[in-house]
């Protein structure tokens, strides 16, 4: 059995390719040590608005967007992510023969984050700054639980949200924990990275499915020649902050083909790579 470590990122947009993707993380795991991370934002928009909870995104005065997570929206999250999205997949990785442990990133304070506070936000054409955000940025990861979950051969299954500096539930970024998740365990062993997505990579052009780019380079102050439109900025974002941590192999696939984990470990997908310090561009 390998002492490698795979990390893989499913978003719920994959939600109806859950099985084959199970299927697939279980044969990984009878290999070696794995950690699934999971969102779940189609399912949580779904929820709220079962349940009349309008959403906003925020836009950010440099033209980034994320959810605006209001009190409400934070009790919808919880309700998704422990209640709808994890038990599916512990059901699933149950079923092909895993030992799943589900997880937010609060328990045993796992997962640790800054909520935002006040920031700047663009609202009806007009910048303003936003107060009750439960949202917020990463602090920290105690990788120490998930040793010793793998250790005694169980796949811990985690999502946000991440504890908060008062102890309250902050709402991160899916695709960033997993960075940071990675990025933590590779401090003692080698860990590899799979972002699993709704197309065969990193495309060039995001409407052409043919302009797959097979190796992708990044550095500090570019995502290199893809087109990082339809989704792809945070798994990219993510991809460099989880190879700046030490990770060894980073690699953004098709979440719907049949294997999807084993054919990015064998070479399908965009495999994202560091540039070197000489490369000319880099910051």
């Amino acid at each position: 059995m390998s002492d490698e470590i795979t990390v893989v990122k499913c978003g719920g947009g994959l939600s109806a390719h859950r099985e084959t993707i199970c299927q697939d993380l279980a044969a990984v795991a009878a290999g070696g040590p794995v950690v699934l991370v999971h969102g779940g934002a189609a399912q949580l928009d779904e929820l709220a608005a079962q349940l009349g909870v309008p959403q906003r995104r925020l836009r950010t005065p440099g033209g980034s967007s994320s959810r605006y997570t209001d009190p409400a929206t934070l009790d919808v999250l919880l309700m998704t992510m422990a209640g709808r999205v994890k038990p599916a997949l512990v059901a699933s990785l149950s079923r092909h023969g895993a030992r799943p442990m589900g997880l937010t990133g609060m328990d045993a304070g796992l997962v640790t984050a800054r909520r935002a506070g006040a920031h700047k936000a663009v609202v009806d054409g007009r910048t303003r700054m936003i107060r009750d955000d439960h949202s917020g940025r990463i602090h920290a990861v105690d990788p120490g639980p998930l040793h010793l979950l793998l250790d005694v051969g169980l796949l811990p299954v985690l999502s946000p949200p991440a504890l908060g500096t008062e102890g309250e539930p902050v709402n991160v970024d899916a695709d960033r924990i997993a960075a940071a998740v990675a990025g933590a365990l590779a401090e003692r062993r080698p860990v590899r990275l799979v972002l699993l997505t709704s197309a065969p990579g990193v495309l060039r052009d995001p409407e052409d499915p043919g302009s797959l780019l097979p190796r992708l380079t990044v550095s500090a102050g570019s995502l290199g020649e893809a087109d990082a439109r339809g989704g792809m900025t945070a798994k990219l974002q993510a991809a460099r902050a989880a190879l700046d941590s030490g990770v060894s192999q980073v690699v953004v696939a098709d979440g719907r083909i049949t294997h999807p984990v084993r054919e990015a470990l064998a070479g399908a997908g965009t495999r994202i790579e560091k540039a070197a310090p000489f490369e000319s561009g880099n910051v």
